[in-house]
């Protein structure tokens, strides 16, 4: 039998055993109290009858004298097995006359029996997929690259002062970059919406969604002009997080409170969640057909590109390209419009969605008039000739195309689990705030927010966790290269390429302690909620 086929015959008897124990729970500790001696001189048989089939063979007895040790060793197998379960149940018959058990302790073996026998297999199962492997890639991280000689915590130190793990050389230029700057615009312009508002209630600050948007808008684009000046894999991994988990659970949210009670509400959930049914490496294949890139001369076969390169053979002040700024206008008008509407009825949310929107739509329409738009560059004799994007080679933002999928695939579930989540709002609640006098918008951000906080933070810790494993869809896409290494991945290739257990290992306990805290605080959670 080879290995495959041994590791599935241990997984049968596993479970057997697992199912053979819990469904005889209840009858063999009932026998086990109200049958004391023959209990225990059964199972003195039977592990003694174990004990000698599985010691047979392994010692070098041959002299017959020694006529025990002798079956146990050379004889047949069923004499051996024979031989151990009359020693094993003798000896737990001689137990069995020490005295018999009381009542109390017959209920109380009982008791803990069971204990034991429900959470024996789990905690087996435990120990054997994570406890021992644990424990080994500690003990693994200590040694050299081959596992033989003890280096202590040096491996650990390559990590943080390899620059290709982690480069914060240079950081000053995050305070010079234009996301900065657009970042402190967000910032600002939250901060005097949010005073404006104080100062009609008499505060020096209201906050309210008008002011906290811009400002959280501003702090997630802050994040990118950190993540895209630093280098290395552990800033990957953080860019990683804070990207996929604000925005999965962000648009997961907006899904849920779009398609809350509205007509086609199954439907559009479904459509939503259905990238979950596809594996992270199905989803990966995917999208690098999406993002490739072919040579200029060449039909473009990514749909990114090729829509790109469509764009570009709109050359300016031609009839496709008036046709696409009148449309672009359109838009862009009804977008001033609702900004006006929001002015005139003092919704600043809507006020601030449709300028934010109407911004690059006019900066679309500038481009269709002016320089052009798309994937086009003149050549030599002013012919158009294709101008590709190269998504996943071009560094930093290579890493947001990647992140891309991921947010693609588990909006659905931050979708499904926040839905539920609204759904169970009490109604009381709900209108008790509408006969206060509140809008929508007032019960969603004051009522249904904040009662549905703790799903959030499962959602969005369930989120980090994943998050900080990622591995698949780096591997398919780019397989680290064009500085969008990621731990998971570079763990991998240096354990298994390159076979440098050591530092492998290492780069598994860092990602293990990267994912403890978020654990340890959803579980904390999750207990506080059962309290």
């Amino acid at each position: 039998m080879g290995a495959l086929g041994g590791a599935l015959l241990g997984v049968v008897i596993a479970i057997g055993g697992s199912a053979a124990l819990f469904f005889g729970a209840n009858w063999l500790f009932d026998l086990a109290a109200s049958r004391w001696r023959i209990f225990l001189a059964t199972s003195g048989a039977l592990i003694g009858a174990a004990i000698g089939a599985a010691v047979r063979g392994n010692w070098a007895v041959t002299e017959p004298g020694l006529l025990l040790f002798w079956v146990l060793a050379s004889g047949p197998m069923w004499l051996a097995a024979l031989v151990g379960a009359a020693i094993g149940g003798a000896l737990g018959l001689l137990a069995s006359l020490l005295g018999t058990p009381s009542n109390e302790r017959r209920n109380r073996l009982s008791e803990r029996g069971r204990l034991v026998t429900f959470l024996g297999p789990a905690l087996a199962f435990v120990a054997l997929g994570l406890v021992i492997p644990l424990m080994r890639s500690i003990y693994l991280s200590l040694l050299d690259s081959r596992a033989a000689e003890w280096v202590g915590l040096a491996n650990y130190g390559e990590i943080l002062t390899n620059s290709k793990s982690l480069d914060l050389s240079d950081w000053a230029e995050i305070f010079t970059s234009r996301l900065f700057y657009a970042a402190l615009a967000f910032v600002a312009v939250g901060v005097l919406i949010g005073m404006a508002a104080g100062r009609r209630r008499g505060r020096r600050m209201e906050p309210m969604p008008g002011s906290i948007g811009p400002i959280a808008i501003g702090l997630f684009v802050l994040s990118f002009a950190v993540f895209t000046t630093l280098r290395g894999t552990i800033i990957n991994n953080l860019w990683w997080v804070v990207v996929v988990t604000v925005l999965s659970t962000g648009l997961g949210l907006a899904a849920a409170v779009l398609a809350d009670r509205t007509r086609w509400e199954s439907i559009a959930k479904s459509l939503i969640f259905l990238p979950m049914a596809i594996s992270f490496v199905g989803a990966g294949i995917i999208w690098r057909f999406m993002y490739i890139a072919r040579p200029p001369q060449k039909p473009q076969t990514g749909f990114l590109n090729a829509v790109w390169v469509g764009l570009g053979s709109l050359r300016p002040r031609t009839t496709g390209a008036w046709v696409a700024v009148a449309i672009l206008a359109a838009v862009t008008a009804v977008a001033v419009l609702f900004c006006a509407f929001g002015v005139r009825q003092r919704q600043p949310a809507i006020a601030i969605g449709s300028a934010v929107t109407a911004i690059p739509l006019l900066w679309l329409i500038y481009r269709f008039v002016g320089p052009g738009l798309g994937g086009s560059v003149p050549g030599p004799n002013g012919e158009p000739i294709a101008g590709t994007i190269l998504f996943l080679q071009e560094a930093p933002f290579n890493n947001v195309w990647l992140m891309v999928v991921l947010i693609w695939i588990q909006t659905g579930f931050a979708m499904v689990i926040l839905s539920a989540a609204i759904k169970a709002v009490p109604a009381d609640l709900l209108e008790a705030a509408k006969v206060d006098g509140a809008t929508e918008q007032q019960t969603f951000w004051n009522v249904t927010i904040p009662t549905i906080i703790p799903t959030i933070t499962v959602v969005a810790t369930t989120l980090i966790v994943l998050v900080m494993k990622v591995y698949d869809i780096v591997k398919v896409m780019t397989s680290g290269n064009f500085g969008t290494q990621v731990i998971a991945n570079e763990m991998w290739q240096r354990a298994f390429t390159e076979l440098n257990f050591g530092l492998g290992s290492a780069l598994a306990v860092v990602l293990f302690l990267a994912v403890v805290p978020a654990m340890a605080f959803n579980i904390r959670r999750m207990q506080q909620a059962d309290a």
